[in-house]
């Protein structure tokens, strides 16, 4: 896995290789009963509430902590093509009104077959470079990995 903070470019990128068919890693990435399953760090699920994938569709989810807490997000897909898609996402309530007090990010997903394995390539990109380091001071990177672990068990 590569993961490498570019504040020139006010972007995150990682990069993780599954051992799976694009489609199957496509599916995990873009169907709600599969992204449930594996996006964010245990002892942490999601939930979604709302799903829509195409553009302009969106994916309202709750991310339920072991104590019951709820903290939502809203992602709004701008562009979805081949092997690849984009959403702007912000923290919210539980209707998908932006939370003013946190950052909003710009994902640009990519998934291209190699061999046997599937290359994922994610950039996570933010307006400001203060934005970027709250999303890193909150934990992004342990919990992003968490989660990409959960997927590739997913996969298995």
């Amino acid at each position: 896995m590569i993961f490498e903070k570019d504040l020139e470019k006010k972007q995150l990128h990682v990069m993780r290789e599954f051992k799976a068919p694009v489609e199957k890693v496509w599916r995990a990435w873009t169907e709600a009963e599969q992204l449930d399953k594996w996006w964010g760090p245990k002892p942490w699920n999601t939930e979604t509430k709302a799903m829509d994938f195409k553009p302009n569709g969106r994916w309202l989810y709750a991310m339920v902590g072991p104590a019951g807490e709820r903290h939502w997000s809203n992602a709004v897909f701008t562009a979805v093509g081949t092997n690849t898609f984009d959403y702007t996402c912000t923290f919210s309530d539980e209707n998908g009104v932006t939370n003013p007090d946190f950052p909003t990010v710009y994902w640009h997903i990519t998934m291209e077959q190699r061999g046997d394995k599937t290359v994922v390539n994610v950039d996570v990109r933010f307006d400001d470079i203060a934005g970027l380091e709250r999303l890193v001071a909150m934990g992004f990177q342990t919990g992003f990995t968490m989660g990409l672990n959960q997927l590739e068990e997913l996969l298995g």
